[in-house]
C-alpha cells in the first residue's frame, strides 16, 4: 500500500508518497516553488486564502504523480498536516466566506484576554490548559463582533487542514486534538467547553463532527479523483496540526520525548501524560495525536513566531544571488557572539511566550566599521537560538526537562551555525533525523488505515543522521545573558 501525505504549510504545500511496507518516500513535490504571501490588511493581521491552499495542493499532487515513480492507483490512504490555530469559515455550500485568519494574526489578543478574565484564569487553565488567548475560538469571536453579517452565514468552522480535507472528500470533521488547539475543549469534562461556547455565545452546531485523529475523515470524491489522477474513494485517515505532526514524524509519542522545529516559526514540543499548564499561558498544552481519555498524551508547545521568518527577511534584504546555504556558510565564518552584535528576533506578531506582547525585531550594537552581512546572518541565527533557550527555560519551570531533543535536518537545522548555537544555548543535545512533515502525514495515514500493527512500527526505518552535543556552553552563556537583559528591557517598554 502507498500513502499520500499533504503538508499545508504557511510558505507552500508539500506532498509525499510513502511505501507503507518500507516507510520509504518514493516521491515528493511542493507548490509553489517560491514562498506564498501572507496578506496583512492591517498591522498585526495575517491572512491567507483557503482557495489558494487548495489550488496549491492540487498542483503539488499533480507534480508528484508526474514523477512516474509509483502507480497512483496503489495509494490507499491520505494524511494531512497543517499550519495550526487558523480559522476557516464556510457556508452550507462549503464555500469559504473570507480569507483564513492564520496562526500569526494578532487581532484577537485582547478578545482572548477578556475571555480569560471572564471565565476565570484558574478555571480556564485547569480545564482548557490554556488562556483563550489568540487562538481559533478568539479569532471566531472577532469575526462575530466585527463581521456579523458574514458570521450569520457560517455553517461550519475549521482549521486549515480541515478545509483541504473537505475539498478532497466533501466532508467536514474535527478531532479532540484540533479542538484543543483552537481552545474549544474541556479536558476535565472531556467534551466541548461550555465555558468558551457560553462566553462567546457560539452555537455548538458550528463545530464539525468529532472523529479520532487516526480514523476515516471522508473519502476522495469522484470529480476530485478525476482531476488529480487518483482513485475515487481513497480515505483521509489522519489530520493533525503541523507541530504534533512533526513530533509524530520524529516518533515523539510517549511521555518525556521532545521534538523541535525551526521553520517559519520555531517550536519545542514535549509529550506528557499529565494535564500540565503554564500559569501565565506562555507555553501551551494541547491533546497530542495519540491522546485518548484513557491514555492521556498531551503536547506542551513553545512557539516562537519570529524564527524562519527573520531568516527569510534577512535573505530578502541581502540581495540577489544569496541563498540560505550561502547565508549559513557566511554565518559560520563569524565567531561566537557575532563580535557584539545582538538580534532580538520577535517581529512576526504577538509572541505567546512573551505574554502576547509585540516586541518586534531589534538589532543592537551595530558597528558600521566592523559588522558585515555575515555578522547579521550569524547574529540573527544566534538570536533565534537564544529565543529557544528563553522559551525552554519557561518549559522547565513547568516540568518539561528534556535531556535530548529530536529535530528534522531541515530549515534552520540545516545551518551548522544555528544548530551549534541551539545546543550550546539550551545545553541540550539534538538528534537530527531525515524527516518531513508530508512524510509524517503519510505515515499518520498509515496508522489511521491500520497499515501498521502499532504506532511504533510506522517508524522502524526512521534514520537518525547524527547527534550534536553542546561543547561550547561557556562561550554562548555570556552572549545569552546579555541578549536576555536586552529582551527584558524591551518587554518592560512594550
Amino acid at each position: 500500500m502507498l500513502l499520500l501525505g499533504i503538508d499545508v504549510g504557511t510558505s507552500s504545500i508539500k506532498v509525499s508518497v510513502v511505501d507503507a511496507q518500507t516507510q520509504a518516500c518514493l516521491a515528493s513535490a511542493q507548490h509553489p516553488e517560491e514562498e506564498s504571501d501572507i496578506l496583512a490588511p492591517k498591522a498585526g493581521w495575517a491572512e491567507q486564502s483557503p482557495e489558494m491552499w487548495w489550488e496549491h495542493a492540487k498542483a503539488a499532487i499533480l507534480k508528484v504523480n508526474a514523477t512516474g515513480r509509483y502507480n497512483p492507483d496503489d495509494i490507499g490512504a491520505i494524511g494531512i498536516a497543517y499550519q495550526m490555530h487558523g480559522l476557516v469559515v464556510v457556508n452550507k455550500e462549503q464555500q469559504a466566506l473570507r480569507n483564513a485568519i492564520i496562526w500569526c494574526d494578532s487581532r484577537a489578543v485582547e478578545i482572548g484576554n477578556q475571555a480569560f478574565k471572564a471565565i476565570g484564569e484558574e478555571r480556564s487553565l485547569s480545564r482548557l490548559l490554556n488562556s483563550p488567548g489568540n487562538f481559533t475560538a478568539s479569532k471566531l469571536a472577532w469575526v462575530k463582533a466585527n463581521e456579523p453579517e458574514l458570521y450569520d452565514k457560517i455553517d461550519k468552522i475549521m482549521l486549515p487542514g480541515d478545509y483541504v480535507a473537505m475539498r478532497l472528500t466533501g466532508e467536514v470533521t474535527t478531532s479532540v486534538s484540533a479542538l484543543s488547539e483552537g481552545v474549544f475543549w474541556d479536558f476535565q469534562e472531556n467534551e466541548l467547553s461550555s465555558d468558551v461556547l457560553g462566553y462567546y455565545k457560539f452555537d455548538s452546531g458550528l463545530i464539525p463532527a468529532i472523529h479520532p485523529v487516526f480514523s476515516e475523515h471522508g473519502s476522495v470524491q469522484q470529480h476530485v479523483a478525476d482531476e488529480l489522477g487518483l482513485k475515487a474513494g481513497i480515505p483521509v485517515t489522519y489530520k493533525s496540526g503541523d507541530q504534533p505532526n512533526n513530533a509524530l514524524s520524529l516518533n515523539v509519542l510517549q511521555p518525556g520525548e521532545v521534538a523541535a522545529t525551526a521553520g517559519t516559526s520555531g517550536v519545542i514540543y514535549g509529550v506528557s501524560d499529565r494535564l500540565l499548564y503554564d500559569p501565565q499561558s506562555r507555553v501551551n498544552t494541547f491533546a497530542h495525536v495519540n491522546y485518548t481519555d484513557s491514555r492521556k498524551r498531551l503536547g506542551m508547545l513553545l512557539c516562537i513566531n519570529g524564527t524562519g521568518s527573520l531568516n527569510r527577511w534577512m535573505k530578502n534584504i541581502a540581495g540577489p544571488g544569496i541563498g540560505y546555504a550561502d547565508m549559513n556558510g557566511m554565518a559560520a565564518a563569524i565567531p561566537v557572539g557575532s563580535n557584539g552584535l545582538l538580534v532580538i528576533p520577535f517581529g512576526n506578531g504577538a509572541e505567546r511566550m512573551l505574554n502576547n506582547k509585540i516586541v518586534g525585531t531589534h538589532f543592537h550594537n551595530i558597528d558600521l566599521n566592523l559588522h558585515s552581512k555575515a555578522h547579521l546572518f550569524r547574529a540573527g541565527q544566534e538570536g533565534i537560538a537564544f529565543a529557544f533557550r528563553y522559551g525552554l527555560d519557561i518549559m522547565r519551570e513547568n516540568g518539561m526537562n528534556p535531556n535530548i531533543i529530536r529535530a528534522g535536518h531541515a530549515n534552520l537545522f540545516l545551518s551548522e551555525c544555528f544548530t551549534e548555537a541551539f545546543v550550546n544555548a539550551t545545553h541540550v543535545p539534538v538528534e537530527l533525523y531525515l524527516n518531513d512533515g508530508s512524510v509524517g502525514a503519510a505515515l499518520g495515514a498509515g496508522i489511521g488505515v491500520k497499515a501498521f500493527t502499532s504506532e511504533k512500527e510506522a517508524f522502524t526505518n526512521s534514520k537518525r543522521l547524527r547527534v550534536v552535543e553542546p561543547k561550547a556552553t561557556d562561550q554562548y552563556e555570556p552572549a545569552y545573558q546579555e541578549w536576555k537583559a536586552l529582551l527584558e528591557k524591551h518587554l518592560n517598554e512594550a
